[in-house]
């Protein structure tokens, strides 16, 4: 049993290493940067990423992050951005109290 038991915790950790490799990617990030969502995360002080809140501290203003992505660039430096929808927020709110909803009409009046 202890030897199932060290084999299991060891898979287990090298799963969990491998999964820390998978970052999601920054979009304020040179090699990853989308224009519209780090304008969005250093405003906001964080990025949506498929749906999930991924909270950020950026240190600085808005055009230091294009600077530097224009840099990287200009030094031959490849650019993997995701697609704009992957920085989008899904629409779901949680922790709403059952009122989320209410701000969120799409102006069609009752019997329309």
């Amino acid at each position: 049993m202890k030897k199932s038991a060290k084999v299991t915790l060891t898979v287990v950790a090298v799963v969990g290493l491998a999964s820390c490799g998978r970052r999601h990617p920054d979009p304020c990030e040179a090699a990853s940067f989308n224009e519209q969502a780090c304008q969005e995360a250093v405003q906001r002080g964080g990025y949506y990423y498929n749906g999930s809140w991924f909270p950020m501290m950026y240190h600085y203003p808005y055009p230091y992050y294009y600077d530097s992505y224009r840099g990287y660039v200009g030094s031959g430096g490849v650019v993997r951005s995701d697609p704009a929808a992957s920085y989008s927020h899904s629409g779901v709110e949680h922790g709403g109290f059952g009122t989320t909803g209410a701000g969120h009409s799409s102006g069609a009046g009752a019997g329309e």
